[in-house]
């Protein structure tokens, strides 16, 4: 993005809350808001709420000035390598013990956006959630007590952007949410404000995270360096009223149908990461590039890709034989250390959307079972 900013970032106001302080938010989210802040559109700043436990929040907080993506891979066959500055998040708290300053940030009038990343499982209602838990156990009870705190105060609408491997992620967690204001017989002209005032787009994200490598000269001050390929795409699904309200970035691609863009992302990009993982990790591998680095493994990949993964989804979507090339070229990356150990973290919920519908229909197109989505399914 060309123009640049001349505002110091400390002096825009707080417009984004982000339920979710790991990496890929982090490289992908904030890292955007930092562009376009750059870019003269002074977006706002990003607070982050840490829910799970760790470290997270500390480390952010201790790093006031930021930290660096490092953004490094092939674009066209040429190489890219370059640490990218974001200073866009202003604080990081936790929502164990910082709730109360959390419902407080979600009344401000400045507030715009409410990002959340979750993993697949993190739809899952609590039954001990009420409305008045400091803090409700999961993601959609804490959303729903955001915007009640949030209507009550009489302050605008918000920009809801589920960036969960989802399909349909917002209007599900639009759904949940709505559900549970009534479960918890909160006025229905919350609930009204709820669907029809705010915004919830539906969304796929796709670029490949990493942990920063402990060797490039930032991992001594920067604690939260982190590696992301060149590749990018935030598509959104445009909503059926009005235009999106959100800032621009060159990876942002508004779109009629997200469909085709999840399905050939999540059954070819991350079918592959978490077949491999179920594959080679017990074998003894690390990481994806050790996979891809194995002749046997890489030869076993491949016939996986094209002879049952592309077969089988070439009825749904056009040029699936384009992604997946561009796939395959996107994991043979050598600057990222994608573990296998991080893939197969909620590996069951995983299984349920990346494999398994892909197993099921190539046996009902083919009329037998395929031989490599079996295995790791077994």
């Amino acid at each position: 993005m060309s123009a640049k900013n001349t505002t110091s970032p400390s002096s825009l106001p707080e417009t984004v809350l982000q339920f979710g302080a790991g990496r890929f938010l982090r490289a992908f989210v904030d890292r955007f808001v930092q562009h376009a802040n750059d870019a003269g559109q002074a977006v706002g700043r990003v607070v982050i709420v840490q829910s799970t436990p760790g470290s997270r929040a500390d480390l952010i907080s201790a790093q006031p000035e930021g930290f660096h993506v490092l953004v490094r891979g092939l674009i066209d066959g040429e190489l890219v390598e370059r640490a990218e500055p974001v200073r866009s998040v202003s604080q990081a708290v936790t929502a164990q013990h910082d709730w109360p300053a959390v419902l407080e940030l979600a009344r401000s009038a400045t507030l715009q956006y409410l990002v959340t990343n979750a993993t697949e499982a993190g739809y899952s209602l609590d039954a001990g959630d009420q409305v008045d838990s400091c803090p409700p156990v999961s993601m959609p009870a804490k959303l729903t007590q955001v915007l009640w705190a949030r209507f009550q105060a009489g302050a605008p609408p918000l920009t809801i952007l589920p960036c969960e491997l989802i399909e349909g992620n917002a209007t599900k967690l639009c759904d949940i949410v709505g559900g549970l204001a009534r479960h918890w017989q909160l006025p229905t002209a919350f609930i009204d404000w709820i669907t029809g005032n705010c915004q919830w787009l539906k969304n796929l994200v796709d670029c490949i995270v990493t942990p920063g490598p402990t060797d490039h000269a930032l991992s001594s001050t920067d604690k939260l360096l982190v590696s992301a390929e060149p590749y990018a795409l935030w598509a959104i699904q445009r909503p059926t009223a009005g235009t999106a309200r959100l800032f621009q970035h060159p990876a942002i691609q508004i779109v009629d149908d997200l469909a085709p863009y999840y399905l050939r992302k999540v059954r070819i990009l991350n079918g592959l990461h978490s077949a491999m993982a179920a594959k080679f990790g017990p074998a003894g591998f690390e990481t994806v590039l050790q996979v891809l680095s194995d002749r046997d493994a890489c030869r076993w990949l491949r016939a996986l890709l094209y002879e049952e993964i592309v077969p089988t989804i070439a009825y749904h979507v056009d040029d699936v034989a384009l992604f997946a090339d561009q796939t395959w070229d996107r994991l043979r990356n050598p600057f990222l250390a994608h573990k296998l150990a991080d893939i197969m973290l909620n590996h069951a919920a995983k299984v349920l959307v990346r494999l398994q519908p892909t197993r099921d229909e190539y046996q009902k197109l083919f009329g037998r079972p395929p031989k490599k989505l079996s295995e790791v399914l077994a």
